[in-house]
């Protein structure tokens, strides 16, 4: 899956190019009703250019003033041509291929570097395979408000909700800052409704806007695309899932645990953790009940080899809903 968005990025460009001679052929065949003169000039510019190009090699007599008199007369007529476009209203370059992205000719590449309309083309595609696209002009960093946690410090933890999430906030910002350099992973857990979706929804979004394949599960559609690798053969969607940049896996705990899951969950962890694919997973179980739940296989990696966020405080989406009913 992840190797035909190459392919399908190439169509589009292909579909943009025959837009832009259509577009072309549209405004030739306008000007040749309105104003033949110039479409006979512009054959002339063509001919003499032709000319100068294949006299530039041949040995011909007084060959730099024959050279020279055929530019001028090339620049004599495209100076009448502008005229005559701009005398009647028309942009000078009317007759021109007019590329939606200059820079690349809309062909995607500068050379052999990728145009950074590729890069954008990319991330509307990823946007549209992370099963995030609408959430994410909700959940975002701009929406992100500390305010709605307690600044009192909570029992039983070692400082208050707000300082615990600005800490989490900054450690996020951190893995995105980092995220092509670093071998992190993110374990977010705690209570429901303390901001564990909503956070690695910002941190998607981040990521996404800088060209990232974020892909999404719940832990329950998760187990569900692994049965389908496991008895249907699906390699695409084994690409896609061991392959994106990030995998986030959510509300992990919610899933039917059976031998099956607990089997296939350890082998995608392990293999991402082996081929450094990062993770961001969350879970409404304490560190307790994961070590109930799993096995010592999963545990362990879950516990070693990611960064462990504790959420805490009341439930956001109970005191926000309060709030709204308050204000009606």
């Amino acid at each position: 899956m992840i190797k035909s968005y190459h392919s399908q990025i190439i169509k589009m460009y292909e579909k943009i190019r025959e837009e832009d001679e259509k577009s072309l052929n549209i405004r030739k065949e306008e000007i040749r009703r309105k104003l033949p003169e110039i479409i006979d000039i512009q054959r002339s510019i063509g001919k003499l250019s032709l000319e100068l190009s294949i006299n530039i090699l041949n040995n011909v007599e007084n060959k730099d003033k024959y050279l020279k008199e055929l530019k001028e007369k090339i620049t004599d007529l495209r100076i009448r041509k502008s005229e005559l476009l701009a005398i009647n209203n028309y942009p000078v370059d009317y007759l021109e291929i007019h590329y939606q992205c200059p820079k690349c000719k809309d062909t995607g590449f500068i050379g052999h570097q990728k145009c950074s309309c590729y890069k954008q083309k990319l991330i509307k595609l990823y946007y549209n395979n992370s099963d995030l696209i609408n959430i994410l002009n909700k959940n975002n960093f701009d929406n992100f408000n500390f305010q709605v946690y307690s600044s009192l410090k909570s029992k039983g933890n070692p400082t208050s909700p707000r300082k615990n999430i600005e800490r989490i906030a900054s450690i996020s910002w951190n893995y995105i800052e980092n995220f092509s350099s670093s071998k992190e992973n993110l374990l977010f857990y705690g209570n429901p409704g303390t901001g564990k979706t909503f956070l690695s929804n910002c941190i998607s979004k981040e990521l996404l806007d800088r060209g990232f394949l974020v892909v999404y599960r719940t832990s329950e559609d998760l187990i569900e695309d692994l049965k389908n690798i496991r008895f249907k053969n699906d390699t695409n969607l084994e690409d896609f899932l061991m392959n994106c940049d990030l995998l986030i896996i959510d509300d992990l705990g919610s899933e039917q645990i059976t031998d099956f899951s607990k089997t296939e969950l350890f082998n995608i962890l392990n293999r991402k953790l082996l081929k450094q694919k990062k993770m961001l997973i969350s879970t409404n179980c304490d560190l307790e009940e994961l070590l109930k739940s799993y096995s010592e296989r999963i545990s362990s990696r879950l516990l070693g080899e990611f960064t462990l966020c504790k959420f805490f405080g009341e439930d956001i989406r109970i005191k926000q809903n309060i709030q709204n009913k308050n204000l009606k």
